[in-house]
């Protein structure tokens, strides 16, 4: 007790009651941002071990990266398909997927290259990037005119951020890296030689839907 009677200091554990609904309900809205929501974030921090135990219960993992910033709910794998999907899948385009993946490459050449903590890309340098990758055979015009298309997707996706004041240049966010992981990244080779096919039209892309990722 502290003197006078006066009320003793507010502890993690004495706020759980209070603000764990809260955490949660934020959480089924989307991703947390350290620094877009900084007193949530906090609260998260401190009843990460509940949020974990409350979200379980519902067939979900808590997805938390103190160092980069984010958390998020996933759908826990169930292959018998007897859990009720809370968080509802979409399917990407070919082109939107071959976006992400190469947005992914370059988010790893930075990491490894540069000490910075943020990627920013122009529109110009996105075309670069894709227009590089393509082979001499494709459409490139015909797909280059689709990329406004597909940068507006990846930026509703929650993989791109514009920029304020800034016309045409985004931060990639590093919340791709808990989409695209280390497994993905192992079959990148492969997954970019199916693109090139498709591409060409020799594959069995054919452009159609060939990711899918959880909305966010």
């Amino acid at each position: 007790m502290n003197p006078a009677g006066a009320p003793e200091a507010r502890t993690a554990d004495a706020r759980t009651p209070e603000e764990l609904p809260g955490v949660v309900t934020r959480l089924f809205k989307g991703v947390i941002y350290a620094e877009a929501d900084e007193k949530i974030w906090q609260s998260l921090l401190a009843l990460t071990s509940q949020v974990r135990d409350y979200v379980s219960v519902l067939g979900l993992d808590l997805i938390l990266d103190e160092s980069e910033g984010y958390a998020f709910l996933k759908s826990r794998e169930d292959p018998d398909g007897t859990l009720p999907r809370l968080i509802p899948r979409r399917q990407l385009t070919f082109n939107v997927s071959l976006l992400l993946a190469l947005l992914r490459g370059r988010m790893l050449e930075f990491d490894t290259n540069s000490s910075e903590l943020r990627l920013i890309m122009t529109e110009e340098e996105i075309a670069d990037m894709v227009s590089v990758f393509l082979p001499e055979s494709s459409n490139e015009a015909r797909i280059l005119d689709q990329l406004g298309a597909n940068i507006k997707k990846v930026v509703e996706l929650g993989f791109l951020r514009k920029l304020r004041g800034q016309v045409g240049t985004y931060e990639v966010a590093r919340i791709l890296k808990a989409y695209v992981d280390a497994q993905w990244l192992e079959e990148f080779d492969a997954r970019l030689a199916d693109y090139r096919s498709s591409l060409t039209g020799a594959g069995t892309g054919n452009g159609t839907d060939v990711t899918e990722v959880e909305s966010r």
